[in-house]
């Protein structure tokens, strides 16, 4: 599977758990790190590790497996790193406070609906 494909795959599992303001970020042409970042909030702890959960198995199920989760039970920001897909899942204080579409906004956003 391609990296696109797997982005749409975790954005699904994502909108499946009510993850909001879902937004997907190009950087394959800014940074070596990866291809896209996946950028998502939800409303409490319960949520956010849902989204995490639903994320994870939906790669998983697809041949995937996660290099690296940063964050637990408690944190407020979950890093998910597939590789050519890294997934933030932040609390909604937490994602407009580190505006990381501010810090990569050289990378180009791609429509959900386009993937």
């Amino acid at each position: 599977m391609t990296s696109k494909e797997l982005t749409k795959l975790a954005v699904a599992a994502l909108e499946d758990r009510k993850a909001e303001d879902v937004t997907v970020i190009d950087i394959s042409e800014i940074s070596p790190i990866a291809d896209y970042f996946i950028i998502a909030n939800g409303t409490n702890q319960n949520q956010l590790q849902a989204m995490r959960d639903a994320a994870d198995e939906a790669l998983y199920k697809a041949g995937v497996k996660v290099q690296q989760i940063e964050g637990n039970q408690s944190s407020t920001w979950i890093l998910m790193d597939y590789g050519d897909i890294i997934i933030h899942i932040f609390s909604k204080e937490d994602r407009l406070f580190y505006d990381l579409e501010r810090t990569w906004r050289d990378g180009k956003v791609v429509d959900v609906s386009d993937l």
